[in-house]
C-alpha cells in the first residue's frame, strides 16, 4: 500500500532518499526540430550524484520553506516518489505555477504513483489561483508520453531560466481547468 503525504521541511535529508533509486536508462528523446519535435536515439543513464542528492535536499526545504508544495509517496516507510511545486506565479496573464520536480523510484515506475503525485500538484497548484503547471520536462520518449498523458502540451511561453538550465528538456505546460 502506498501511503502519500505532504513533507515537512526538518524531514527533507539526504537519508530521506536511503531507498529511493533515480535511474533511468534513456534510449530514445524527444527533441525540438525548427518547429516540429522528432524522435533521436540519445541513449545515456541518468542517475544522481551525491553532490546532486545534496541540491535536490536543498531546493525541496527551500519549496517548503518558501510556501511551496512537496508531495511524497511512500511504500513501507521507504520514499518512492515526490513532486514539488514552486510557490511564485509567473508568466503575465497565463498564471503559471512551476513544478520543479517529479521522480518516481526506479523501482516502483508505471504503478500509478506519478499519477497520483500529479493530480496532487494540480490541485495545490489551482488552489494557489494558477491556471496552468509548467514543466520542463526529462527529454526520454517514457517520460514524454507520461506527460502527454497528463494533458501536456508544448508551453505557450518558455521559461528562459528552464531553457537556459536544461536545453534539452522539453518545456510544457497542463491546464488546471476540469
Amino acid at each position: 500500500m502506498i501511503l502519500y503525504r505532504s513533507l515537512l521541511e526538518q524531514e527533507i535529508n539526504r537519508e530521506l532518499f536511503a531507498s529511493f533509486i533515480r535511474r533511468q536508462v534513456v534510449v530514445k528523446c524527444v527533441r525540438k526540430n525548427g518547429d516540429g519535435w522528432t524522435v533521436k536515439d540519445d541513449p545515456f543513464t541518468d542517475d544522481w550524484s551525491e553532490k546532486d542528492y545534496m541540491t535536490l535536499v536543498s531546493c525541496l526545504k527551500n519549496t517548503v520553506s518558501s510556501g511551496g508544495f512537496v508531495y511524497a509517496a511512500f511504500a513501507d516507510g521507504a520514499l518512492k516518489g515526490f513532486v514539488s511545486v514552486e510557490p511564485e506565479l509567473f508568466g503575465e496573464e497565463n498564471r503559471y505555477l512551476d513544478l520543479s520536480s517529479l521522480h518516481v523510484s526506479e523501482d516502483m515506475r508505471r504503478n500509478g504513483i506519478g499519477r497520483v503525485l500529479f493530480h496532487a500538484a494540480k490541485e495545490w497548484a489551482a488552489q494557489k489561483g494558477a491556471s496552468k503547471l509548467y514543466i520542463s520536462a526529462h527529454s526520454a520518449v517514457e517520460s514524454q508520453a507520461f506527460y502527454k498523458a497528463m494533458g501536456c502540451v508544448e508551453a505557450s511561453l518558455y521559461n528562459q531560466k528552464h531553457v537556459d538550465a536544461e536545453p534539452y528538456d522539453c518545456q510544457l505546460e497542463c491546464p488546471l481547468s476540469v
